[in-house]
């Protein structure tokens, strides 16, 4: 009988891992916070750092903060030129790697004969804004992906997949298309899909409404009821809640459709909406542009920022050179840190106020006229004219707001892909639905608008946009179909 043991062996692996430092979590938390939050997280790091101090909001300027003090640079053993010459980008090396593989994805894309397109752009920005989520939707997946027993292959398909969802969880891309721009082949790219579909929260991955309702009625172990027949065979009567055809078509009573109607009524319609940022909060505007005789001016709003400084009293300490090794050791440290969160704080406001100038210098129309006049932009753009990576503009847009002369807006709001006219002037997506939006306010309501409708007085404008495209921005307005808006 041959013996059976077990052999132990050690093998050397190298592997690469991003870590995001503790100080750099700090800034990154600095950077996109909004305003009215900003005095409740630095009080937080305050309360770790006995070697800071806040004054009176009136008595120094975030310039002072760094003191003037003959003594300061003593204090940190001739490590302070690390401060002063700290610039923020140079820390966001890791987020440069994210932004890389993007560009390298669709580097793919064009050299095999694809072209960037508008809903290219949306996903980009979409990807940038889910940087700065709580916990978004992708990471939300992803998490799952992580703890399933799946292969690389399919761990692959299933990255590629939550990467392409839109921000209600659906997938709008066909997996043809997805496997050809991942170079994967359809089945497994068919099998990634599959095992995402059974993620939480049920329905994520469909590809349309009839789809997700569908997934999740399948889910609830409800595929021989009469609910999943209605969503999978009766769907265009369901959503013109034609009843009594249903009914005379599955040969049951109006009250059996009802009480089946009910059971649909339950489902998540838009499984990834609930990782949407939450908007049911009063805001305040972190920027406020204001006319001045003949041009714009931004201001920042610093009325929540508090002014900080080294605890002199912690310089003089070291100065006496009475402490122990162990002792300076921990108050240079916490020095250190005090200076990096300062300088944090100095580089968000800059950051923001350069984003904001180059948010007016570019919709400066946009001020003058309003939301038809608003022009495509991108974080790719602005990030090249101000000079920061576009991780950085992602974060520092993040939950701010900027009160301009038609109202206060989220600073995403000025970021949107869009098309370009006959006339080869360049109009938004926002300017777009805008339109879409007022003529479906001005049409007879007898005889709405088709979108087919909508495409030709767009055409007309020297617009140019698919019907497709014209029924998806029709649906995030909240408009109904032609048929189900007409009065007689």
């Amino acid at each position: 009988m041959a013996a059976h043991g077990f052999n132990q062996e050690l093998r050397q692996r190298q592997t690469q891992s991003q870590v995001l430092a503790p100080q750099l979590r700090h800034s990154l938390k600095i950077l996109q916070v909004a305003a009215q939050d900003l005095r409740t997280t630095i009080q937080e790091e305050l309360q770790t750092n006995p070697s800071v101090e806040e004054l009176p909001m009136d008595s120094v300027s975030l310039d002072d903060s760094n003191s003037s003090d003959p003594d300061s640079d003593s204090t940190s053993n001739d490590d302070s030129s690390e401060f002063d010459e700290l610039k923020f980008d140079e820390t966001f090396e890791i987020l440069n790697k994210l932004d890389q593989d993007w560009r390298d994805h669709f580097a793919e894309a064009n050299s095999s004969g694809q072209s960037f397109t508008s809903d290219d752009a949306e996903r980009r920005e979409h990807f940038y804004n889910s940087l700065v989520n709580e916990e978004s939707l992708q990471e939300h997946l992803l998490s799952q992906a992580t703890l399933a027993d799946i292969s690389e292959t399919e761990m692959r398909a299933v990255e590629y997949i939550i990467g392409s969802l839109d921000n209600n969880g659906f997938l709008a891309t066909p997996l043809s298309d997805l496997a050809l721009a991942s170079r994967l082949s359809l089945s497994e790219m068919q099998s990634g899909h599959r095992l995402l579909k059974s993620f939480d929260p049920p329905g994520i991955g469909a590809f349309d409404l009839q789809d997700c309702l569908a997934t999740q009625l399948e889910l609830l172990g409800l595929r021989n009821s009469d609910a999943y027949e209605i969503v999978q065979n009766h769907f265009k009567l369901l959503t013109r809640r034609r009843i009594p055809d249903i009914a005379r078509k599955m040969g049951i009573s109006s009250e059996e459709v009802k009480i089946a109607i009910d059971e649909i009524g339950l489902l998540n319609p838009l499984p990834g909406r609930k990782y949407s940022e939450d908007t049911n909060r009063s805001v305040l505007p972190d920027v406020v542009v204001e006319r001045d005789e003949d041009k714009w001016k931004v201001t920042l709003n610093s009325d929540y920022i508090p002014r900080l400084r080294i605890s002199p009293i912690y310089k003089e300490m070291i100065a006496k050179g009475s402490l122990s090794k162990q002792e300076k050791e921990y108050i240079q440290e916490k020095m250190r840190s005090g200076k990096f969160l300062i300088s944090s704080i100095e580089q968000r406001q800059q950051t923001i106020e350069r984003i904001a100038n180059e948010i007016v210098n570019i919709q400066s129309e946009f001020l003058e006229e309003g939301i038809s006049k608003l022009r495509p932009c991108t974080m790719t753009q602005v990030a090249d004219t101000v000079g920061v990576h576009e991780t950085t503009v992602s974060r520092a847009i993040a939950n701010k707001y900027i009160q301009t002369p038609h109202g206060v807006f989220d600073m995403k709001y000025f970021f949107t892909p869009g098309y370009k006219g006959g006339d080869g002037e360049s109009i938004s997506n926002t300017s777009v639905k805008d339109m879409i939006q007022q003529l479906a306010s001005n049409e007879e309501p007898s005889k709405p608008l088709s979108d087919q409708g909508i495409v030709a007085l767009l055409k007309e404008k020297n617009i140019n946009i698919a019907r497709r495209t014209v029924a998806k921005y029709r649906e995030e307005l909240g408009i109904l179909p032609s048929n189900l808006r007409r009065q007689y």
